[in-house]
């Protein structure tokens, strides 16, 4: 049951939307938590116990330097994170975003999930800047597939045409952001957005926080949503402490409410 402070939140952030052309949603790993994902960090974090058993930080295990020397290694890891999202569905926040996109005139997502559920939620302007866990592509001939787990894939997975090892188009550490996505990201802000919300992201990244600060810049209305504090949390106008399912859900619930009164 959501407290009062959060009811009155919700109402002046619905009271925004109602006057929305466009929205901005960037989206993090707790934006998932109520899928059943782990958030890698944080409490119920997939990595919290520091070194892996190679006795390297699981950044280093899943660094671009790391495939590059030791796919396997790499793979191995990229194998825990998949199992971890395998048989996992999108969520009622996914679908929120979803339905607001076929409402609003104009409704983008950022985020840095790699699990793919807003697009299977419905939501087609998504730009996913850390890639997507199950597209796969060869490194040497660029050949690509999708695939629904990882069950199947051999321990080092290689190109069945140039025998090249294969690699998930995912970012790993260390590497750069994929091009498309960059531009892509760069005409939207360019565009402007009438709110902004940061959902289940601790804002680490410089274009993940980017966002929040340019709509400070214009006055436009900020939103988090997060049962943590991170970096933008001091920053934002609205902050609901609370998982990102329930936040949306009451949100849509809300703006429905009025407008249909």
């Amino acid at each position: 049951m959501l407290s009062p402070p959060d009811v009155e939140t919700i109402d002046r952030i619905v009271t925004h939307l109602e006057r929305c052309r466009s929205i901005l949603f960037v989206t993090g790993a707790g934006m998932s938590a109520d899928s059943g994902l782990p958030t890698y960090r944080g409490v119920g974090g997939l990595y919290d116990g520091g070194e892996t058993e190679e006795g390297f930080p699981i950044e280093v295990m899943l660094s671009g330097e790391m495939f590059r020397h030791n796919p396997a290694w790499t793979w191995k890891y990229l194998r825990q994170v998949e199992a971890a999202c395998r048989g996992a569905k999108f969520n009622r926040g996914h679908a929120v975003i979803a339905e607001m996109e076929q409402h609003f005139p104009r409704v983008w997502t950022l985020t840095q999930n790699v699990d793919g559920f807003h697009r299977d939620a419905g939501a087609q302007n998504v730009i996913p800047i850390h890639g997507e866990l199950h597209r796969i592509r060869c490194t040497k001939c660029h050949r690509h597939v999708t695939v629904s787990d990882y069950q199947h894939l051999a321990e080092l997975p290689i190109c069945e045409e140039c025998s090249a090892v294969l690699k998930p188009e995912v970012v790993l550490f260390g590497e750069l952001l994929p091009e498309a996505g960059v531009r892509e990201l760069q005409h939207q802000l360019r565009e402007g957005f009438d709110i902004v919300f940061s959902i289940g992201t601790t804002s680490v990244f410089p274009y993940i926080s980017h966002p929040i600060e340019l709509a400070l810049q214009r006055d436009k209305p900020t939103v988090e949503i997060n049962p943590g504090t991170t970096r933008v949390s001091d920053r934002v106008r609205y902050r609901l402490p609370m998982s990102a399912a329930v936040a949306l859900d009451a949100i849509w619930t809300r703006y429905n409410e009025k407008r249909l009164s």
